[in-house]
């Protein structure tokens, strides 16, 4: 055995160990979005079934506040709490309480489904955030750039086969909408053992693990920090106003829903599909178009297609309100901005000093995107009650066509910054 170089060279055990450590990091990040994606359709069907889909607006409020809260509260116990105690900690709440949340639901008791909701939200967004914490302090930059791709890709992997085991559960089993919650606790439950694992193999960093994080953004002034710096302001107004403009795509969407698939369990599995198709729009557009609209037409075309795409597929549904429409214009908006839109994005931050572009990106991304949500909802809110939604929720639209010309535009301004500063850069490199 130790006649072959390769199991004898330290390099070669390095690498072999940080890609068998990258692939349950990437198991784990499956796991997680896998069970967020039983979790999401159930969260929006049962909601629509107990409210409506016009309840929509004024939930997604109550759940941006939640969100803040709930964040605020989350870095408080992490101050006081070792990170890899509180992310098994945290799998054991959240288990917990998605078993008492379908023991709730067999009371039908209105308010359940709208708990139900802005705790999936919450779910998601810690889960989330503590997985990439745990992978942040384990891996140096080095590797990080070296594996993160392949991490990262058990997430959009993780997005399709949840939907799709919920359409097959509910499809060709006795279980119903509610009993996703139990198949999201056992997923957890399994989070917890994958973890517990790792940081028994050593794998996940402990060392100053007590030590206070890094100040929040906001604590930091972290808006100060955008308003002072007008090319910050230009990424924060693109961004932010896209994720005003989310809500009334997403409004729009479930509104037809509601119309097309009345049932429960139909519409339930119908979201689901329709998670997975979007998933799978995501990664073949993660594959296939954004290395090549980045590599030939750059950052600026980048960037527009998602504008671009979402004004023309409203311009659709207006003209032809329907379910297929409808799915059309929500993967315009979301598919898109989970591929070719984020890779872009985060192209606009490599000009930015690194510790001016951690702040202000803590800012947009745990605050300016739930404040500019609820923005949106109040849009929405608004225009029902000035009835101008009242012909037709698909006379929305003009609100997103709108919002999508701004959106371009700030776009073309922003990429003009982006030239003059990159291009200094560009030469001292040359």
């Amino acid at each position: 055995m130790t006649d072959n170089p390769q199991k004898s060279s330290p390099k070669f055990g390095q690498v072999h160990g940080a890609f068998l450590r990258s692939l349950v990091f990437l198991l784990d990040f499956f796991l997680i979005i896998t069970a967020l994606y039983q979790l999401k359709p159930a969260s929006r069907s049962l909601l629509i079934e107990a409210h409506g889909a016009e309840s929509l607006p004024y939930v997604w409020i109550g759940s941006a506040v939640a969100l803040l809260i709930a964040i605020a509260v989350y870095r408080k116990i992490l101050e006081r709490f070792g990170r890899v105690r509180v992310v098994l900690l945290s799998c054991l709440f959240f288990a917990g309480a998605l078993v008492a949340f379908r023991i709730l639901s067999a009371t039908h008791a209105s308010w359940v489904a709208v708990a139900f909701y802005i705790f999936v939200d919450i779910f998601g967004v810690v889960l989330v955030e503590q997985f990439w914490s745990l992978a942040d302090s384990s891996y140096r930059t080095q590797d990080g750039r070296r594996w993160y791709g392949l991490v990262g890709t058990g997430g959009l992997v993780g997005g399709v086969f949840g939907s799709l085991l919920a359409t097959l559960l509910l499809s060709y089993t006795f279980l119903q909408t509610p009993d996703l919650m139990l198949v999201a606790a056992a997923i957890v439950g399994l989070i917890f053992v994958l973890t517990w694992a790792m940081d028994r193999w050593g794998w996940l960093c402990r060392a100053g693990e007590d030590a206070a994080p890094a100040i929040p953004a906001a604590q930091a002034g972290g808006w100060r920090l955008i308003a002072g710096n007008r090319y910050l302001v230009l990424i924060a107004f693109a961004l932010l106003l896209a994720q005003a403009i989310a809500p009334l795509v997403e409004y729009q969407f479930l509104r037809i829903v509601e119309l097309a698939y009345p049932e429960r369990e139909a519409r339930t599995v119908a979201l689901s599909l329709f998670f997975s198709v979007m998933g799978g729009v995501s990664i073949a557009v993660n594959l296939v178009l954004t290395p090549l609209i980045l590599g030939t037409l750059g950052v600026l075309a980048g960037l527009l297609v998602q504008p671009v795409a979402l004004a023309l597929a409203t311009g659709g549904f207006m003209l032809q309100p329907t379910y297929i429409t409808a799915a059309i214009m929500k993967i315009s908006d979301r598919g898109l901005s989970y591929s070719i839109n984020r890779a872009a994005k985060e192209l606009l931050y490599i000009p930015v000093e690194p510790q001016l572009m951690y702040q202000a990106k803590a800012w947009i991304d745990m605050f300016g995107y739930r404040l500019f949500k609820a923005l949106g909802s109040l849009i929405i809110i608004a225009l029902s009650h000035w009835t101008l939604v009242g012909a037709g929720v698909a006379d929305l639209g003009w609100v997103t066509l709108l919002g999508c010309v701004i959106w371009a535009w700030v776009l073309v301004t922003l990429h003009r910054q982006y030239l003059v500063l990159v291009k200094p850069k560009d030469r001292s490199g040359a």
